[in-house]
């Protein structure tokens, strides 16, 4: 039995980041990962990376000269196979990056826990154990599949994976779920030319944003021609045909794909937590501390697997707190983090950070807000001025409590609010900044202006 410093379960931002400096360090790691098509893992393989490159893709439809769906499928297909040229490159790049590591082992199987020391992996040929002083748990999250009549027999229902290895364009697609996955993918099929409709079982959109930004986003893209039916509880699906109760009736639409996008949850399956003692939630997720520690002495969880936010950039902080904890001042942890922004790539784009105003009020804010349309010069110069800014701002102390922007290219403008937020600033520090022009990072200069 091979023993090691460090073993890593999973191939995630997180992971490979903290086994890459730990074997810089000179300490001895294993990596395993259960599929040789996750290097890297989800981000890279089948999340942010494809699916933004679709979107980027699709968005430029609106400038070419398409007549007919025939036209736009072939677009389609063309988009699909780069993408897979794409990730490819990607997938080696990250391998290759740990693999020339003098000290680092990779073993592509799935492994599981023997006891809070031993991993066994079951690899194409043979299965193994190894030892590790440290475990990190890295194995991300899972597509949510609900218990729906008929939904797993259907060979018309994918999942967000899934769908993106469809080489032929669905005429018409459906959308099982009306949160931010499923609003990237309504738009990009939107743009890719598809029929696009989406099935939310909530009577209110995006339940957690803001009103106005929500009301705002909706009605964008409805005028493109995406058509929202919400308070749809979906009941059964019969090959093509998805059943919903809505107001009391059954009412049925039919597309030629379905895609399921109700969330993601926290993927423990086959790792046998049990046998170490680790605890999970009542959610399914690792139970962690602010250290990231799970219930068991020697072992960590970091990424989609502990629960929270599930972006590869807080999968990447986590792995600043278990590095700092082993090497460093051991100060870093996640109450150090702050507020975490995050940007929903549709068209335009929807960015958000800390509370909204009704959060803001009901934890007992005194607050100012401020509210614009989005129509600065860099916009009108691009021709895209639909969308939406609003800010909450604390009234005593002047702090900006939380932002959200729709419009184009707002996951760049999100990350500046941040630092100002981060840096216990005031608004009057974004009011009066000096911003190079023409660009969108001006609308802060204007939005935070309108506070009185």
């Amino acid at each position: 039995m091979k023993n090691y410093d460090a073993v890593v379960i999973g191939f995630g931002k997180g992971g490979k980041t903290l086994a890459g400096q730990m074997a810089d360090k000179g300490w001895k790691v294993a990596v395993i990962e259960k599929s040789d098509k996750m290097y890297g893992g989800t981000c890279i393989n089948v999340g942010c990376i494809p699916t933004k490159y679709l979107i980027n893709e699709a968005a430029k439809n609106k400038f070419k000269k398409l007549n007919s769906f025939e036209e736009y499928a072939k677009e389609y297909k063309n988009n699909i196979e780069n993408k897979n040229g794409l990730i490819s490159l990607f997938r080696k790049k990250n391998y290759d990056n740990l693999n020339d590591k003098e000290n680092i082992d990779i073993y592509t199987g799935e492994g599981s826990f023997v006891n809070k020391k031993v991993i066994e992996v079951k690899m194409k040929d043979e299965v193994i154990q190894i030892k590790g002083e440290r475990i990190f748990i890295n194995t991300g999250a899972e597509t949510v599949i609900p218990p729906i009549k008929g939904l797993r027999e259907s060979r018309y229902v994918y999942d967000s994976e899934a769908i993106m290895e469809l080489k032929e364009l669905p005429k018409k697609l459906v959308i099982i779920g009306g949160g931010y996955i499923g609003l990237e993918y309504a738009d990009m099929y939107n743009n890719f030319g598809s029929e696009v409709i989406v099935l939310e079982g909530s009577p209110l959109f995006i339940a957690r944003e803001d009103r106005e930004i929500a009301d705002e986003i909706k009605k964008v893209m409805e005028r493109k021609g995406i058509k929202f039916i919400l308070g749809a509880k979906v009941a059964e699906i019969l090959e093509n045909e998805v059943k919903y109760e809505k107001d009391g009736k059954i009412e049925s639409v039919i597309g030629n794909a379905v895609l399921v996008a109700v969330g993601r949850k926290p993927n423990i399956k086959g790792l046998k937590l049990e046998n170490a003692g680790v605890k999970v939630t009542e959610r399914g997720a690792v139970e962690t501390d602010d250290n990231l520690h799970t219930s068991v002495d020697g072992i960590w969880a970091m990424g989609d697997v502990h629960g929270g936010l599930q972006f590869t950039y807080t999968s990447l902080d986590d792995s600043r707190i278990i590095y700092n904890e082993l090497f460093g001042d051991k100060k870093y942890t996640l109450k150090d983090r702050g507020p975490v922004p995050y940007t929903v790539f549709i068209e335009p784009q929807f960015s958000r950070i800390g509370m909204t105003e009704e959060e803001a009020l009901q934890k007992g804010y005194k607050v100012k807000t401020s509210k614009i349309l989005a129509a600065n010069p860099r916009m009108k110069i691009y021709g895209e001025t639909d969308g939406l800014l609003k800010a909450v701002v604390d009234a005593e102390t002047g702090k900006i409590l939380g932002a959200s922007l729709f419009f184009r290219q707002s996951g760049e403008v999100i990350n500046n609010i941040r630092l100002v937020m981060m840096a216990e600033k005031d608004y009057t520090f974004l009011r009066d900044g000096i911003f190079t022009h023409p660009t969108m990072s001006e609308t802060l200069n204007d939005l935070f202006d309108q506070i009185k």
